[in-house]
């Protein structure tokens, strides 16, 4: 496998365009005077499916050939990634079978099975998802639909990246949300190419840094077995070699933020822009009233990347208990 281009970014925006929404970029000037800049956020959790991975899903599915798709197709998936594969198969006429964590929130399995996937739950500390899936594949000649790790993925997240960049009149520093790196790394690719001197820094939780100690050893580094963050949607175990091969060259850093810092993000989202956003959907936006990176007088992107929260969890981080 090779990275995508811009021009793989360009083809897959004109590919998706019939089944993705164009999500608006929102301001609010409060937000703004707190910063000290001026902050542009990228509502992907008004995405279909309340995510960015709609992008990443459609352009794989659209781009498998008629034999690829005969038996239906197969994802690995905390939840955002799992949905998005689930209801674009359906759209496909596919069936779809997604391997989830038996710890993912409830919201985001029932979603699944809404949209019609098989979901097969496995334990995300003792077992092996990837094993799981490929056992599957196997056996049903499935076509797999990698959540990060896929050239046609990772264009199909980029294309975040040129809306944002088609909205905005130039940026300095963009904070994009980092697993596996699938969207922060298509993201880079396309904001570097139309703002060259943008900072792009992936953002992921305190507990899995794993891109911040990539970034400083120059090789793929490993989270820690076992460590929990409420930010669901962000606990790969490391990041995509495809990703990494990017980031290595377009990101200026990555940044890991507290999960109190994360609860903070939401509540402004959610106060200011009149957003709903999970954990994992709120880490960049938590990365830009951090403080860490100095953006006063800078033009600030921030990637929303979803909003598939479950119910209580929100009325507890927004009531502040």
């Amino acid at each position: 496998m090779t990275p995508p281009t811009i021009a793989d970014i360009e083809a897959a925006r004109v590919r998706i365009a019939p089944y993705v929404k164009r999500t608006p970029v929102l301001t609010n000037e409060v937000v703004d005077a707190r910063i000290g800049g001026r902050l542009f956020l990228k509502a992907e959790s008004l995405q279909r499916f309340g995510a960015f991975k709609a992008r990443g899903a459609f352009n794989r599915i659209a781009s498998f050939t008629p034999e690829e798709r005969r038996n239906g197709v197969l994802a690995f998936s905390s939840g955002n990634h799992a949905q998005a594969v689930a209801g674009a198969a359906r759209e496909f006429g596919l069936a779809a079978v997604i391997v989830m964590p038996s710890d993912a929130p409830r919201v985001k399995v029932d979603n699944t099975r809404a949209l019609g996937g098989e979901v097969v739950l496995y334990d995300r500390v003792s077992e092996d998802r990837e094993a799981i899936g490929a056992k599957i594949v196997a056996e049903r000649g499935l076509a797999l639909v990698k959540p990060f790790d896929d050239p046609f993925v990772i264009a199909g997240q980029g294309t975040t990246g040129l809306e944002l960049a088609d909205d905005v009149d130039g940026l300095d520093v963009a904070f994009v949300p980092s697993s596996g790196g699938g969207l922060a790394s298509g993201v880079a690719l396309a904001l570097t190419a139309r703002f060259p001197g943008v900072r792009v820094y992936a953002v992921e939780p305190e507990g899995h840094d794993d891109v911040v100690r990539s970034l400083a050893s120059g090789q793929r580094e490993v989270n820690t077995p076992g460590v929990r963050s409420f930010c669901d949607a962000l606990l790969s175990d490391r990041m995509g070699v495809l990703p990494f091969a990017i980031g290595r060259e377009k990101f200026a850093g990555a940044l890991a933020i507290s999960d109190a810092a994360v609860e903070e993000a939401m509540r402004v989202a959610f106060r200011e822009f009149k957003l709903v956003l999970e954990p994992g959907g709120a880490v960049a936006l938590a990365a830009a009233l951090s403080g860490k990176i100095d953006v006063k007088g800078a033009r600030v992107g921030v990637i929303a990347s979803g909003g598939n929260v479950d119910p209580d969890l929100f009325a507890r981080v927004i009531s502040g208990q």
